[in-house]
């Protein structure tokens, strides 16, 4: 005979603890998933808790699910543009722009001079093929859908990829140049080795199914000691010689002078890769660029008519909201003395002597609560693969709570309404302001006297919940 399961009717009903949540930031009908769910949980029990406990499990699970939400976090890790947390910030002229293209119906596709059907994202290509110094530029929705197009463009009747091993790399989110070669029906053909490739090794290599040569700068990492790799000038020669197209991977995107800003090494531009010869150069809008998510391709105008009439195109473009905020990034490099630069580069030059200023201040503001605070020079991260050997300077303010180990203050920092994403590091908590806004300052203030605040009032009862 079944089991006896009466003791389920303990189980409260599920319109009782959708009641008693009160005002939540989720639509009611995921509210009452949670609450489905976690009634769902308890029902596999032998036991039933008591109601208090129920009601808290699916609190928790509501609060749970609400954080999963895209909000805003401050970033006080030190890398600057940290994918995990959104890649470049926007800045006040994107934002309006998006605004406007949001707001209203656009020209996205419509002539206004003539009146008849348009090209989308004319105006913006333009715009970023004089930055790059191309012949044209084309948008798609990521760099490596930028790279994806161009291998199904150039292999579809010579299906060989030329591809230093010592380029093989892989990227963010555990996906491999290899993978995506391969993704785009491309056979590759490695030469040279890890650390040593030469212009002969791709002289050997190119043959008649050779449909494209691929170079991927290294942009995530470095290697140094006893290595060799071709200049693309030597490598443009050779590959026109064989009349085959180079094309080059440069990933992070940055159209200015790397240098120019305090200890950042010099990064190659897309200006300076064509220039050596490259046919084609790809790179992503949201990394240096400091601009919206975006693949950017650039290069001779004959390659890039080519790849916007390939039918798979269609599927890769962008809708107006990028191209809007795309556009607008595009214009500041080309009005910089008026419009300035993106907030990623004001981040990156702000002076250690203003972060240290910033620092002291908020440590004031810090008074009262049960830890100690120091200002710390530390050194900062660019983030995004982009730079990997260059360190930038930086002031961070650390915690040491009384009571709290670090850890705990973090993941308490990381839960609060301000969500402030810190790093741990010899058993304190480091907010390093390179990363940070300085309207943000005051936010962290608040939120930390919060986090200790709910600690002293929750030191008899639960604390937050993941």
């Amino acid at each position: 005979m079944p089991a006896d399961r009466s003791f389920l009717r303990r189980l409260p009903a599920v319109e009782a603890l959708v009641q008693q949540m009160g005002e939540v930031e989720l639509p009611r009908p995921l509210v009452v998933a949670c609450v489905r769910e976690t009634l769902a949980r308890f029902r596999r029990l032998e036991k039933i808790p008591e109601p208090a406990t129920i009601f808290a499990e699916a609190r928790r699970a509501v609060h749970a699910l609400a954080r999963t939400r895209i909000q805003p976090v401050i970033n006080a890790t030190g890398v600057v543009i940290h994918t995990n947390l959104g890649r470049s910030p926007l800045g006040g002229i994107e934002l309006l722009a998006l605004k406007d293209a949001a707001l209203h119906y656009c020209n996205l596709e419509l002539d206004l001079n003539s009146g008849v059907r348009g090209r989308r994202g004319d105006y913006v290509e333009r715009c970023l093929a004089h930055l790059c110094h191309a012949e044209a530029a084309a948008i798609v929705n990521n760099c490596a859908a930028a790279l994806v197009l161009m291998l199904r463009h150039f292999t579809a009747a010579k299906k060989e990829v030329v591809i230093s091993r010592g380029e093989l790399v892989q990227i963010g989110g555990g996906f491999r140049i290899p993978d995506i070669l391969e993704t785009g029906g491309a056979r590759l053909r490695e030469v040279g080795t890890t650390n040593k490739t030469t212009l002969n090794d791709y002289a050997r290599a190119i043959g008649r199914d050779t449909g494209l040569v691929l170079k991927v700068h290294r942009s995530n990492f470095f290697m140094e000691g006893f290595v060799e790799s071709p200049a693309t000038t030597d490598l443009a020669t050779l590959c026109r010689k064989r009349r085959v197209p180079l094309v080059e991977d440069l990933g992070s995107g940055a159209v200015f002078d790397t240098v120019t800003l305090p200890g950042l090494e010099h990064e190659p531009t897309p200006a300076e890769v064509l220039r050596a010869g490259a046919d084609l150069v790809c790179f992503s809008g949201d990394k240096l660029f400091g601009g919206p998510q975006a693949g950017i391709v650039a290069g001779r105008a004959k390659h890039v008519r080519a790849l916007k009439a390939d039918p798979f195109f269609r599927a890769l473009r962008c809708d107006k909201l990028i191209l809007a905020a795309l556009q607008a990034t595009a214009e500041r490099y080309l009005a910089r003395e008026t419009c300035g630069l993106p907030p990623i580069h004001q981040l990156l030059e702000t002076s250690v002597e203003a972060l240290r200023k910033r620092a002291r201040k908020l440590i004031r503001r810090l008074a009262g609560i049960p830890a100690t605070a120091q200002v710390v020079e530390t050194e900062a991260q660019v983030g995004g693969g982009t730079l990997p050997r260059s360190a930038v300077p930086s002031i961070a303010v650390e915690l040491r709570a009384d009571t709290l180990p670090a850890a705990e203050l973090a993941r308490r920092l990381r839960l609060d309404a301000t969500p402030i994403i810190g790093a741990v590091v010899r058993n304190a908590v480091r907010l390093d302001l390179r990363s940070v806004f300085p309207f943000e300052d005051e936010q962290i203030a608040r939120a930390v006297h919060r986090v200790f605040a709910e600690t002293s009032a929750g030191a008899a009862g639960d604390p937050p919940v993941e």
